[in-house]
């Protein structure tokens, strides 16, 4: 079982809020093992569009599986936004340290900052604080631009909706694409991802598009990319040829079907890599019956 934690503080924007909440609740109801909870430095908070909330006051048991999440809050700067409590700052910083990981939407990166863990680590926030950010936090490394940065269990976006694409990239990471692809589908989302930042979830990133033929094949090959998909098949489930597909599909994502299939796959093995597997049982795992395949795409992109 995994805790998703929400840390609220005074003037907490609700859809900072309630767009990660409704990604983890969704993975949920899909089967996922998750548990939401609330907690604040006091029992009621007033949401910056006037909605006040009840949170509990004492932190659950926190282990290396689950998350904190800062939503951001309404303040012309920073240096007037709500200050976080020593005990508060202290949780964030001991989960941390025991493997655990930590998130922030727009503003709620100042929280972390104030914890310490912004300190050699790359983040972001929303366009308006992040030269502020950057000054109040000399030793953080902030990205402009961008909507989300991921450091060493340290998971910042730029704000907002671009909390719905934190949370979908971190169901992507834990349980794959297609799980991901299920949630966004569920929610009426097809998340944007930003080109430029190579954390962005390949299920999500290639999404920007409007075009429902598309769509439709992705999500055959977001929940089923480590089987084999012939383009004959996907074209006949779509309903319509394998050249009308191709020349869709790659009008809309600028890969092919085999292509962008072979990018989940890498993106999948990568994590796995990361996580202590060789590259022969990533590769398996993915669907690649040759791990030099797996070498081969990763040489391409190092």
């Amino acid at each position: 079982m995994s805790h998703v934690v929400f840390f609220l503080v005074p003037g907490v924007h609700l859809l900072d809020l309630a767009g990660p909440a409704q990604v983890f609740s969704t993975a949920a109801d899909f089967g996922h093992p998750y548990t939401l909870a609330y907690v604040a430095e006091q029992p009621q908070i007033s949401t910056a569009q006037g909605l006040p909330l009840v949170a509990g006051l004492d932190w659950p048991e926190l282990g290396p599986e689950d998350l904190i999440v800062v939503p951001g809050w309404r303040s012309a700067a920073l240096t007037h936004g709500p200050a976080i409590g020593a005990v508060s700052r202290q949780v964030l910083r001991d989960h941390h340290a025991r493997g655990g990981m930590v998130a922030s939407v727009c503003a709620g990166a100042e929280a972390l900052g104030q914890a310490g863990l912004l300190d050699g680590r790359r983040c972001t926030t929303h366009h308006d604080v992040q030269d502020e950010l950057a000054l109040r936090h000399p030793r953080a490394m902030v990205v402009r631009d961008v909507l989300f940065t991921t450091d060493d269990r340290v998971v910042t976006s730029a704000g907002i909706a671009s909390g719905i694409d934190l949370a979908l990239h971190l169901v992507a990471a834990r349980h794959g694409p297609a799980v991901a692809a299920q949630v966004a589908r569920d929610m009426v989302v097809y998340a944007r991802r930003n080109g430029h930042e190579p954390q962005a979830s390949a299920m999500l990133r290639h999404r920007s598009h409007l075009d429902d033929t598309v769509h439709r094949a992705q999500d055959l090959i977001d929940a089923r990319f480590d089987q084999s998909l012939p383009l004959s098949g996907l074209a006949v489930a779509v309903g319509v040829s394998e050249r009308t597909l191709t020349r869709l599909f790659s009008r809309a994502t600028g890969l092919t079907p085999l292509r962008y299939q072979q990018t989940l796959r890498l993106e999948r093995a990568q994590h796995l890599i990361s996580h202590g597997a060789t590259i022969d049982a990533a590769a398996r795992s993915v669907g690649f019956e040759d791990p030099r395949m797996l070498r081969r795409l990763r040489a391409r992109t190092a």
